[in-house]
């Protein structure tokens, strides 16, 4: 799936592939990749193999102009490079079932359109200490489990479950006909937070500062609740909400 968000730059990345043939077996492999990168102007057999590779096993990819100089002239990239990411992403619809046969009551935090590295470790901070089952991502337009995100969320990244799914209104629709309640996060909800009952089976879906939730999530939202503030506070850092979103759960299951 191409991901057409305007480019910035990388850091130096130790989890980097770099050159067609290390970016094509890396693709062939069980790793999982956070993205692919390929020069703009660079198009032969083996680069529409990649990208065949990337559609084919839902890897985001995007194209960079070559006057960008993404890639280290010290490196042989052959104008493509992978990043392999840390971790082995699960599937919502394999841990569910396994969260009701344990008899417990499962908690999930979905993050939409979220694409601060730190805000993303922040959150998995806060919600690996709260006792939330697995956060929810998706696959492209959003942050990746990246080494700044982990550093970010102080290793928690390594300890819950990741979720990275394709399609967020079908993830939506799974959650609710399992029995998990939706519940998005946003200052525009009527509801304050504390009076929605966070006791049962639910997913908390939160979005980006800029941007909010999706209308395609939204749609889907069984609830909306906002947390309240003080006159002439518009909002939270994404960070600290969901860290509020996560203890008031715990205090109603408390």
């Amino acid at each position: 799936m191409e991901n057409r968000r305007p480019f910035r730059k990388p850091a130096e990345d130790p989890q980097a592939v770099y050159g067609i043939h290390a970016v094509l077996e890396a693709l062939d492999s069980e790793k999982e990749l956070n993205k692919v990168l390929i020069q703009k102007d660079i198009r032969n057999e083996q680069i529409d193999m990649i990208i065949n590779f990337c559609k084919r096993k839902n890897v985001p990819f995007q194209f960079v102009p070559r006057e960008s100089s993404v890639f280290p002239s010290s490196k042989n990239h052959q104008g493509v490079v992978a990043y392999v990411s840390p971790i082995a992403y699960q599937k919502i619809e394999n841990l569910l079932p396994i969260i009701f046969e344990e008899g417990r009551v499962p908690f999930f935090i979905l993050l939409d359109r979220i694409t601060d590295v730190r805000n993303f470790g922040a959150i998995a901070r806060s919600a690996f200490c709260g006792g939330v089952d697995a956060i929810i991502i998706p696959e492209s337009g959003a942050a990746q489990v990246s080494d700044d995100a982990i550093k970010t969320s102080a290793g928690a990244l390594l300890k819950i479950p990741v979720c990275r799914e394709k399609n967020m209104k079908t993830v939506m629709e799974y959650l609710s006909q399992s029995g998990v309640k939706t519940v998005a996060c946003t200052e525009k909800a009527n509801k304050d937070l504390p009076y929605i009952d966070l006791t049962e089976p639910v997913c908390i879906i939160l979005g980006s500062e800029e941007d909010g939730i999706s209308n395609e999530v939204i749609r889907k939202c069984a609830e909306f609740a906002k947390i309240p503030l003080n006159k002439g506070v518009a909002s939270l850092n994404v960070s600290v909400a969901a860290g509020i979103a996560v203890y008031e759960t715990i205090r109603q299951r408390m």
